[in-house]
């Protein structure tokens, strides 16, 4: 075998944290089998120590950084910064996961293994530096996080959230690869970096409209991911179909990965042409925090409202990608980190409150709650509070940010109506914490446990840090600004 096809040692640990979490994926795969009914929850530790192994291995890989495997890997600050942020999403849901599949009784080393599966996906989308890479980690994500949202299998709503999450998914894909293919012909490579120059060497006129129509179908494929407006319809059944860890993971994981490469592919790759996608941006973020923030004002139902509000949240991020800036992608950057942390949480909560077979899931379920367990409602209330942009919490910061971009490009009309699309949303937010608060528990209410063990552990760590980055935003903000020089 020639030596080039033969990978040196710094190349295998520029993707070790892909090989750990695969190689805990196949180890979780071959002991399911040998352990039986609730032992199966010990197949957790398994997941949770190589995702623990993997975000060390994604860190190391800082200090090494540079191309691997003919430069389709890219290990640099920006890649360490969303491979952590989504193994770091793995560990949560896998805390958060581990009563509630116990009290499902749910045989739980599949899941474990799929959960891994998806979050290798992500971290190659994050890693990498060509378009074919990109596809190959977007579809092991996906195509594991299909299986995911269909866990439960007795349930008909997880059934059809599985499967219209699946079709839909994957006519998504179809508009990826098609674009991919016109972006190949036009340019002639898949490398990030010769698409660039390709462009900015200047083409002839032909060449910059085919390649406007390729960046349009590969917006296609990036919006469905992060449940972007035209693409958004498929979220809320999902959410509301999936198991809750599940639900949370979804809203985080893919979410984060989906703009790491929405940021690689379009300010790296098609940043000479800006011209030509940032007007399809401008309405699509403007389009998604409307219809994400009024949809959720008439929700009754706990789960769709997260999503119709995370759909909303996926508008904010797109407003700092249409301000094409290092300041935007640095906002990008800081919110996703802000976002993961509080929309798990919340999610964590519901998954306390909800009971067996998510019987609670209603607003009025929630009626009382800060009498009922006064710990589970204050912290339920620092994610809402950070969701809303209240200062002093990760979510204030992260809109600043965004926002401060928007101005900064001179896209005063966008940043105006997002301000009050931001505004309408204080609404239903403030509706869950007024219902926890003001109103008496139904008699029908069930007693909850204490939150603690595992999914205690969750909500704590994601509740400490939505205040962390709320006081010392810059403990990450500095990284986020140097890293997003390099996404450009």
């Amino acid at each position: 075998m020639p030596d080039s096809f033969i990978p040196t040692s710094a190349e295998l640990l520029r993707i070790l944290p892909e090989i750990i979490l695969v190689l805990a994926a196949t180890l979780i795969m071959v002991l399911a089998p040998l352990v039986k009914g609730r032992e199966q929850n010990a197949l957790g530790y398994v997941s949770l120590y190589g995702l623990v192994a993997a975000l060390a291995a994604a860190l190391s890989g800082y200090f090494d950084p540079g191309p691997a495997f003919h430069q389709l890997i890219l290990v640099d600050g920006f890649a360490t910064y969303f491979r952590v942020l989504v193994i770091f999403a793995g560990i949560l849901t896998t805390l958060a996961s581990y009563q509630y599949l116990r009290r499902e009784d749910a045989d739980s080393g599949e899941y474990y293994a799929l959960l891994l599966f998806s979050v290798s996906g992500q971290s190659l989308m994050a890693a990498s530096n060509d378009l074919i890479m990109i596809f190959i980690g977007l579809e092991i994500s996906s195509l594991a996080s299909y299986v995911m949202a269909g866990f439960l299998r007795n349930r008909a709503q997880a059934i059809e959230a599985a499967l219209k999450y699946f079709l839909l998914g994957s006519f998504a894909t179809a508009f990826l690869l098609y674009g991919v293919a016109w972006i190949y012909g036009i340019t002639g490579s898949t490398y990030l970096l010769t698409i660039r120059s390709v462009f900015e060497r200047g083409a002839q006129t032909p060449g910059i409209l085919l390649a406007g129509a390729a960046a349009a179908l590969i917006f296609v494929g990036f919006a469905f991911k992060v449940a972007a407006w035209p693409f958004q319809s498929w979220a809320p059944d999902v959410y509301q179909g999936a198991p809750v860890p599940v639900a949370a993971f979804l809203s985080a994981g893919p979410k984060a990965a989906a703009f790491a490469v929405f940021v690689r592919v379009f300010v790296t790759a098609l940043g000479p042409i800006g011209g030509r996608w940032e007007p399809l941006f401008w309405l699509s973020a403007l389009a998604t925090m409307l219809i994400g923030n009024f949809a959720a004002l008439v929700q009754t139902n706990i789960k769709r409202l997260l999503a119709y509000s995370s759909i909303a949240h996926a508008g904010y991020v797109l407003v700092a990608m249409t301000a094409h800036s290092e300041i935007g992608t640095a906002a990008v950057m800081f919110y996703m980190a802000a976002y993961v942390l509080m929309n798990v949480g919340a999610f964590a909560v519901v998954a306390h409150v909800c009971g067996r077979q998510e019987r609670f899931v209603e607003l009025e379920d929630f009626a009382g709650l800060g009498e009922r367990q006064p710990v589970s409602a204050a912290l339920l209330t620092v994610f809402l509070l950070s969701l809303i942009g209240v200062p002093l919490t990760a979510g204030f910061f992260g809109k600043f940010y965004i926002f401060r971009a928007a101005l900064q490009a001179d896209l005063v009309w966008l940043t105006v109506l997002g301000l009050l699309a931001s505004a309408v949303a204080a609404y239903y937010y403030l509706r869950i914490i007024v219902i926890m608060y003001m109103h008496q528990p139904a008699e029908s209410a069930a007693e909850l446990p204490p939150l603690r063990g595992a999914l205690g552990a969750a909500v704590w760590i994601s509740a400490a840090g939505t205040l962390v980055l709320g006081i010392f935003p810059s403990l990450i903000l500095n990284f986020a600004g140097n890293s997003a020089l390099l996404a450009r």
